[in-house]
């Protein structure tokens, strides 16, 4: 035992009141409720939930990495098909297709099926059969196709992004793409109306095969939408050895539209359940009336002749409510609008909408000359409405 005095008895006792304190502030906090992220149980290897019309991003985990996709491929295959134009036309399968392994529709050589079938069988039943039969016919080749598929992904921003196929398989090694990536796909695919019609079809009819009678049968495979999630309004599934499970889907609830992603992941149906209760739990959509924001508007060139494109919207949480303001930029009304309206542009400025500093949403607003009144005034108009004829 040291005696008093001695060094090593003043450093005992300072060890001793530390660990008092750490007992005392260990006891303080257990009585705090523990704030645990609901996204802590999120199994896939990439994973991210973003908000529909906003592309907000709700929720990430590691979503920019390289990443085997497996079928949900199969959504750049679809909205490509639905571009085209094509859909009424009547395709030829050919044994290229026939002949491709894996989730298949079983289409026959030879046989004719029309465009739009093939992409319910492509999107509901993952054909990878159907999936050669549209990029043959759409791109001219499977070669032809890719390009295409790779010209569109610049198009949308999908950086991180490589196809090597119209169907995902493992056949490559230069086909690839992000949790990220294939968030900007859905969203983009998701303003196509007939796209959103086919990924949100549970059972889908289609011609029977040449000589057979009845119809094919074909029920979507993703359970979310036929089974697991009241909110699921659709979405594609997809699994290779190498890619693992692959999914991507669709919600709304409450006016809030969700996407969510992703990538490796073992438990990918309660993955996207979570974020999804997350994000309708958490966010809500603000919106600020366009035709509020011009009637606002005091200068007199402008005032009672603006109108918004369309109303401000974002998703925010409710401590963010109160950071939210618009501002409005228009061009200053030139010498020769005030004596001749007309001559002013269609489009003379926009509302934005700021959370904090970040500019978050803009409308452009349009300027509208002011009707010119007839001369004649009411009693001329009266008369004609009554059938008397007025010159003049």
């Amino acid at each position: 035992m040291p005696k008093e005095g001695d060094p090593r008895r003043y450093r005992m006792k300072r060890w001793k009141r530390l660990i008092c304190l750490m007992v005392l502030a260990a006891g303080m906090m257990s009585c705090v409720p523990r704030q645990t992220n609901a996204m802590d149980g999120v199994s896939a290897k990439s994973a991210i939930l973003i908000e529909q019309h906003s592309g907000r991003i709700l929720f990430a985990k590691d979503a920019y990495t390289k990443r085997r996709i497996a079928s949900i491929t199969k959504i750049m295959t679809a909205i490509l098909a639905i571009e085209s134009g094509k859909l009424d036309d009547m395709v030829t399968v050919s044994a290229r297709a026939v002949r491709t392994e894996g989730s298949s529709i079983y289409l026959r050589e030879g046989e004719k099926i029309k465009l739009r079938d093939l992409v319910y069988g492509l999107m509901l039943r993952s054909g990878n059969d159907a999936a050669v039969a549209i990029a043959e016919h759409v791109g001219g080749s499977v070669e032809g196709f890719v390009f295409l598929m790779n010209k569109k992904a610049a198009e949308i921003g999908m950086r991180d992004t490589e196809f090597a196929n119209p169907h995902g398989l493992d056949d490559a090694e230069n086909h690839y793409s992000t949790a990220y990536d294939m968030a900007l796909l859905m969203q983009y695919a998701m303003k196509n109306e007939e796209f959103r019609r086919i990924s949100g079809t549970k059972v889908y009819r289609a011609p029977a095969p040449p000589g057979e009678d009845g119809a094919r049968v074909w029920r979507n495979k993703n359970k979310l939408l036929t089974s697991l999630y009241e909110y699921c309004t659709g979405g594609k599934t997809g699994y290779t050895k190498r890619a693992h499970r692959t999914l991507v889907t669709t919600a709304s609830k409450d006016g809030v539209d969700l996407i969510a992603v992703t990538l490796d992941a073992p438990d990918d149906w309660n993955d996207h359940i979570a974020m999804y209760e997350y994000g309708f739990a958490h966010y809500r959509i603000a919106k600020v009336s366009g035709e509020r924001v011009v009637k606002k508007i005091a200068d007199p060139f402008y005032k009672g002749r603006l109108r918004a494109a369309r109303d401000l919207q974002y998703p925010v949480t409710e401590k963010e409510m109160d950071g939210l303001r618009v501002k409005v930029y228009l061009l200053k009304p030139r010498d020769e609008w005030k004596d001749d309206p007309s001559r002013a542009p269609e489009e003379v400025g926009k509302a934005v909408l700021y959370l904090r500093k970040k500019a978050v949403d803009v409308v452009p607003l349009f300027y509208e000359p002011e009707r010119k009144e007839s001369s004649h005034g009411f009693f001329f108009h009266l008369l004609r409405l009554l059938g008397v004829r007025v010159d003049g």
